[in-house]
């Protein structure tokens, strides 16, 4: 008896697509569409982040790339292999073709015929003025094409030396530029003053807020590409050797306990009163920290770095004598509740080592980032772990030393 034939996978439609592109990793995504049909992954990467269409292509094979080159819009598919060149993170990466390129002699009549060819196949926010060499001269923003005359030259009523940006800058700082502007969209030119892709300003924020969303994330050894539908395989190579570091460095944490073994014998007291010690500096030392990473991102640190220790210092202080005091009426009650002689004491040193070890951690919280981006490290990914260390460190060894030479 003949069986019946199993049904082909049904097609992904283009929003499918879209919701995958959107939602995975570079890698991921690129897996994902492997057996689409190159129309249909065209069709997608035209409705994602010029970044994201740029990263999934760059892990295909050539020929599957090549193949949805082809079914791509032309200009599209140019700009995404100029896109290609720069690094990643830049503004190169989220250029759109500015398909709206005109000639400074162009009238207004022959302008306005061809947006309303132009505006069927994409979106147009402005018009853009160009020289023969492709060197960007001005804008022509819609307004003015409405009230101007069909024989008027595109020169007559563009805007000139419009603001541009360069594909080669960072993301972050192109944020800065742009800011207190507030366009729709951005010119990109090379260093020539050319022409060389559009940026959409939803396309610059969206990138921006990704990347600070990534930074808690890389505080604590996620990398940014990860994402919730991540396979755990790939999850487990990216975070462990975080972890890894992370546990050498408590094992220096561990050493200087061990240190003071004999003083813990004697005052046993003194262990329950580590991970207090441990976790408010360590707190205070995140809260500078993170302080220190904003400064950092939005470029309000360049010529404050000792205003700001300073200023973590004396909050660490304050804090620290605060959090100490309480702390140490904590330590006083319990050992004169074991009627132990030394409770005056024993609550004294605790709230000295508070003190002293929020100071070094609010200082560690500001310099470590500092240090490590002058060093070439990412600050944001590398701080955490170094920070753990010091004031871990800091806070049990002041406090075991401190019982150690004072409390016979």
């Amino acid at each position: 008896m003949p069986t019946e034939a199993a049904a082909p996978p049904a097609t992904p439609t283009v929003s499918a697509l879209v919701e995958r592109l959107s939602t995975q990793d570079a890698g991921q995504a690129a897996a994902s569409i492997e057996a689409s049909p190159p129309e249909l992954v065209a069709q997608a990467l035209e409705h994602v982040s010029p970044a994201v269409a740029v990263g999934v292509l760059e892990q295909l094979a050539p020929a599957r790339r090549d193949a949805i080159h082809a079914a791509a819009d032309a200009d599209r598919a140019e700009q995404w292999s100029r896109n290609a060149r720069y690094p990643k993170d830049t503004v190169g990466r989220l250029m759109d073709p500015p398909y709206a390129v005109f000639r400074p002699d162009d009238t207004v009549s022959e302008a306005t015929e061809r947006l309303r060819d132009l505006v069927k196949r994409a979106f147009i926010t402005y018009g853009w003025v160009v020289d023969e060499d492709g060197r960007l001269r001005g804008l022509v923003v819609f307004r003015e094409l409405l009230f101007a005359s069909g024989e008027q030259r595109l020169s007559e009523i563009m805007l000139r030396d419009p603001f541009a940006l360069r594909p080669e800058t960072p993301i972050a700082d192109a944020m800065k530029e742009v800011v207190h502007r507030h366009f729709p969209v951005y010119p990109a030119c090379d260093a020539d003053g050319r022409l060389v892709g559009v940026v959409r300003g939803q396309s610059l924020f969206q990138a921006q807020a990704f990347e600070l969303s990534a930074q808690a994330g890389n505080m604590v050894g996620v990398g940014k590409e990860e994402r919730v539908a991540t396979p755990w395989p790939r999850s487990f190579q990216s975070r462990h050797p975080w972890l890894l570091l992370n546990l050498l460095t408590c094992f220096v944490a561990a050493w200087v306990v061990g240190h003071f073994q004999g003083t813990i014998d004697r005052l046993v007291i003194l262990a329950a009163f580590l991970p207090v010690l441990a976790g408010q500096s360590g707190n205070t030392g995140c809260q500078a920290l993170a302080v220190c990473l904003r400064a950092m991102t939005l470029g309000e640190l360049n010529a404050g770095i000792v205003r700001v220790v300073l200023k973590e210092a004396l909050l660490g202080l304050l804090n620290g004598a605060v959090v100490g005091f309480l702390a140490g009426a904590g330590m006083f009650y319990i050992a004169n509740k074991e009627h132990n002689p030394h409770a005056l004491l024993l609550g004294g040193v605790v709230m000295t080592a508070m003190s002293a070890s929020c100071v070094v951690s609010g200082v560690s919280g500001a310099t470590i980032p500092v240090v490590l981006r002058r060093l070439g490290f990412d600050p944001a990914t590398a701080s955490s772990i170094f920070l753990t260390t010091a004031t871990d460190v800091v806070s049990m060894g002041v406090f075991l030393g401190l019982a150690t030479v004072l409390i016979p």
